[in-house]
C-alpha cells in the first residue's frame, strides 16, 4: 500500500495495539460498544471496543518509541450516516519531539498520495471538489466563524472561560436556533456545522486550526492559552484528520477527562472509566504530537464515492429503528 510505503520510509514502525480496552476513550459525544469478559473461573470484567488506540499508542511513546503508525480499526456506537459506519479504519501516527504543523504536512502527503493512488488529482464528495494537489489553506477556527458566520468567537472566551450566554446572544444574531439547555459547547458545534463545515476544502484543502482549548482534552494550550494546539483537515466538506500537540500533564489530562466523562453523564446518563495506566504513562511521555486520519473517507473522496458503505468489503446492514 502507498500509504504504509511512505511511512516506512520515513521511519516510523507500525504497531498493532489491543482492541479490547477497559476504557474506551472519555470524549463527551463519542459511544463504545460494551462487552463482558469472561474469566475461566466465572468472573467478569467489563471491556470496549476502542474508539480510538490513543491512549495505547500513547503509552508505547511514553515506553521510549518515537515515531510510530497504527492502521487501526476502530469501533464507534451510535454512528451512521453517508460519512459514518460503525467500525472504520483510522491511521493513527505520531512523532515524538517534533511540532504538531509537522502533522499538517503529514496529512496533505497522505491526501496527495491517496489521489495517485485513485488516478487523479481531485477529491470529490457530493458535488465538491478540491485539487489534492494546490496549496492547502490554512485558517483559525476564530478566522473561520468571523467569516461564515460573524461570530467572534474569542469574545465568548474572556480569559478562556467559556461565556454561554454571550455566545448565544451572537449565535442568535447568526440566525442560529439555541436551546434553552445548550451549552457553550452545543452552541460551537451547531455552529460548525450549519455554517462553517461545508466551506471548508471547496477547491483546496483546508486546515482548520487552533481549536478553543475548552473542546480539546487531550491537547496542549497554544500560545494564546484561550485555543490549543489542534487542528482538523477538510476536504469538500468532510473532515479527514484531527491533530494535536499532545498533552503531557498528568494531572491536567486527568481532571479534564473527568469533565469530559461529568459532561456525558448529564447529556447521556453514562460515563467511562479513566484509564489509570493511560494517566501513568503520560508522567513519562515526551513532547510529542498526534494526528488520526479517517482512511475510508479518505478512500471515498479519492475515488468520488458518495457513501462510506461503498468503500468499506462487507458494511453492516443498516437498522432502519
Amino acid at each position: 500500500m502507498a500509504l504504509r510505503a511512505w511511512f516506512a520510509g520515513q521511519d516510523f514502525v507500525e504497531v498493532e495495539t489491543g482492541v479490547l480496552q477497559r476504557s474506551p476513550g472519555n470524549e463527551t459525544h463519542l459511544h463504545a460498544f460494551p462487552t463482558t469478559l469472561a474469566a475461566p473461573g466465572g468472573g467478569e470484567a467489563r471491556l470496549y471496543l476502542r474508539t480510538s488506540p490513543e491512549f495505547a499508542c500513547k503509552k508505547l511513546l511514553a515506553a521510549g518509541e518515537r515515531r510510530i503508525v497504527e492502521f487501526a480499526r476502530v469501533f464507534r456506537n451510535r454512528e451512521r450516516g453517508a460519512l459514518h459506519h460503525p467500525e472504520f479504519t483510522l491511521i493513527e501516527w505520531y512523532r515524538a519531539g517534533e511540532p504538531y504543523r509537522t502533522l499538517m504536512g503529514d496529512c496533505v502527503t497522505m491526501l496527495r498520495t491517496a489521489a495517485r493512488a485513485a488516478g487523479s488529482r481531485t477529491l470529490t464528495f457530493r458535488g465538491k471538489t478540491a485539487d489534492a494537489f494546490a496549496e492547502p489553506e490554512r485558517v483559525s477556527v476564530a478566522e473561520a466563524f468571523a467569516r461564515f458566520a460573524g461570530i467572534d468567537l474569542l469574545a465568548t472566551l474572556p480569559d478562556g472561560a467559556p461565556d454561554r450566554d454571550g455566545f448565544a446572544r451572537a449565535a442568535q444574531a447568526a440566525g442560529i436556533r439555541v436551546a434553552a439547555d445548550d451549552h457553550w459547547g452545543d452552541i460551537f458545534s451547531r455552529v460548525l456545522v450549519e455554517r462553517i463545515e461545508g466551506n471548508l476544502g471547496i477547491g483546496r484543502v483546508t486546515i482548520l486550526d487552533e481549536y478553543p482549548a475548552v473542546l480539546s482534552a487531550l491537547a496542549r494550550p497554544a500560545a494564546d492559552p484561550r485555543v490549543a494546539e489542534r487542528f482538523e483537515l477538510y476536504a469538500c466538506g468532510v473532515e479527514l484528520a484531527n491533530g494535536f500537540g499532545e498533552l503531557n500533564d498528568a494531572p491536567e489530562q486527568r481532571r479534564r477527562l473527568e469533565h469530559e466523562m461529568g459532561e456525558k453523564q448529564r447529556i447521556y446518563g453514562e460515563r467511562y472509566p479513566i484509564d489509570e495506566d493511560f494517566i501513568a504513562a503520560l508522567g513519562r511521555m515526551p513532547e510529542a504530537s498526534g494526528v488520526a486520519l479517517g482512511l475510508d473517507r479518505l478512500v471515498m473522496l479519492a475515488t468520488g464515492a458518495a457513501r462510506i458503505d461503498q468503500v468499506i468489503w462487507t458494511p453492516i446492514e443498516e437498522t432502519q429503528t
